[in-house]
């Protein structure tokens, strides 16, 4: 399994879609790389991913608007073709299978939308991955224990 991990921006607000009797959210996401070249001048680098969230739950959508910071990972796909210009050129998409809000994306007072005005009772984090059950541990009638701590 290849699993990619991205934080970025959104580049859009978030649309849901009904496909199949299924919910799927769809989302841009946009990484901006800084660097210096071999002469010291400062560069840019911005790399776009198409995301597709598959989910039944979709109470995360009003928060995922145009420049919302976010963590996603899952499955990725590329896609190549020939552009309007007739040159090579490629799509990334991910199939998200976690996604997390990161910070405000509103620091600077802007407006903010009614869904979103509290932070604090938005959902911080979303996965379509099974959890892990419990792990109890096993009694071990008043015996030492073997940590070293």
């Amino acid at each position: 399994m290849i699993k990619l991990q991205i934080i970025g921006n959104l580049g859009r607000d978030c649309m849901v879609k009904e496909v199949s009797g299924k919910n799927v959210i769809n989302f841009n996401v946009a990484h901006t790389e800084r660097y210096k070249d071999s002469q010291g001048v400062l560069k840019e680098r911005t790399t776009w991913v198409e995301c597709a969230y598959w989910t039944d739950k979709t109470a995360i959508s009003p928060y995922l608007q145009k420049g919302q910071m976010v963590f996603v990972e899952g499955a990725p796909e590329a896609d190549a073709y020939m552009n309007k210009e007739n040159q090579a050129a490629a799509t990334l998409r991910l199939r998200v299978s976690n996604i997390q809000l990161l910070g405000n994306k509103n620091s600077n007072n802007e407006q903010q939308p009614a869904a979103a005005s509290n932070y604090n009772n938005a959902p911080a984090s979303y996965s379509t991955a099974p959890r892990p059950a419990a792990q109890v541990p096993a009694s071990n009638d008043g015996a030492a224990d073997d940590l070293p701590f």
